[in-house]
């Protein structure tokens, strides 16, 4: 797998800006790209985010994407599997963690108090 990130070294990460709403995502949900970037037409690529839940915030369509993904949640708490009206599903607390193969239906997410979430995604060759 090629990797398309530049070297980094250790430092702190400005908080307060660089969030933007990922396409396809309802308002509340916002990440920041630390590293890399995913060419999703192209199937090649890399990137590092981070993934923020605005307190209340839930997805109503499962997902499912050709790259691989890894997902820690960081903190907060995040329901996986609620319904269109962000009802049920599987809460997890943080400290969790997923590895998903290109494929893999997963969703939809929910978070009551908010979270955030350390992604990675890649395409392998």
């Amino acid at each position: 797998m090629p990797v398309n990130k530049p070297h980094l070294e250790f430092h702190r990460l400005d908080m307060t800006s660089g969030w933007e709403i990922p396409e396809g995502y309802p308002e509340g949900i916002q990440q920041k790209i630390l590293a890399g970037a995913l060419d999703e037409t192209a199937k090649r690529g890399s990137r590092t985010r981070l993934l923020r839940f605005a307190p209340g915030v839930y997805t109503t369509a499962q997902f499912v994407h050709e790259y691989w993904e890894e997902v820690y949640l960081v903190e907060g708490d995040l329901t996986v599997g609620n319904d269109m009206h962000g009802d049920g599903g599987e809460n997890f607390p943080p400290g969790t963690y997923a590895c998903r193969p290109p494929g893999a239906v997963h969703g939809p997410f929910k978070s009551n108090r908010g979270c955030l979430l350390l992604e990675i995604h890649y395409f392998a060759e």
